[in-house]
């Protein structure tokens, strides 16, 4: 029996204001009790200006920079010490630390999965040409640029700033760019299984 994904567009969420009021955020989807209490949380935030990043204690976090300059990112004692200025380049971190982010050249866009630790489990990659996927307990596939074909029994196109998500498990995906200069961004969610 197949597995239908959601479908999202993301310039359709609407956007939520950081309580210091240096950026937006816009949630995709959440798994868990609520989007405050949650196993995982994906989510795009678009940052304004220099601002701290709140800790997540017992969380794992993927950030990956969609549009902009970028920003860098510090803990105050010097555990984490990151430039994410390159595009579509995951960077995992412990949600223990508060950081300070610190804009390079203006304001930035960044993709963000969240996991509550011991529970998922996550691995983000980026695509860029025809591949096949292994899926996991939730998949989410987003087209960061181009235009992209998912196939399946029933295909989908995505376009820049779509997405397609997987709250089941789905064996594996067959994807393919349509065009030139295509990035796809692969969110893997996997149930931490205790022995």
């Amino acid at each position: 029996m197949s597995v239908s994904p959601q479908r999202f567009d993301l310039r359709a969420i609407a956007p939520q204001p950081w309580r210091n009021g240096a950026g937006l955020t816009r949630e995709v989807a959440f798994g868990g009790a609520s989007g405050a209490d949650f196993d995982w949380r994906i989510s795009v935030a678009e940052v304004a200006r220099d601002a701290p990043f709140s800790a997540f204690p017992g969380v794992d976090r993927c950030i990956v920079l969609l549009r902009g300059a970028g920003m860098r990112l510090r803990s105050a004692r010097g555990s984490i010490d990151h430039a994410l200025t390159t595009p579509l380049a995951p960077f995992h971190f412990s949600g223990d630390v508060a950081l300070d982010a610190t804009l390079v050249d203006g304001p930035s866009s960044d993709f963000n999965v969240m996991t509550r630790r011991g529970v998922f489990r996550s691995e983000v990659t980026c695509e860029r040409h025809a591949t096949g996927l292994r899926g996991d307990d939730v998949t989410l596939l987003l087209c960061s640029a181009g235009a992209w074909l998912v196939a399946g029994e029933e295909p989908s196109t995505l376009a820049p700033m779509q997405a397609l998500l997987w709250r089941e498990p789905v064996e594996s995906l067959r994807v393919a760019p349509i065009g030139d200069a295509s990035a796809l961004l692969v969110v893997r969610l996997c149930q931490d299984r205790k022995p």
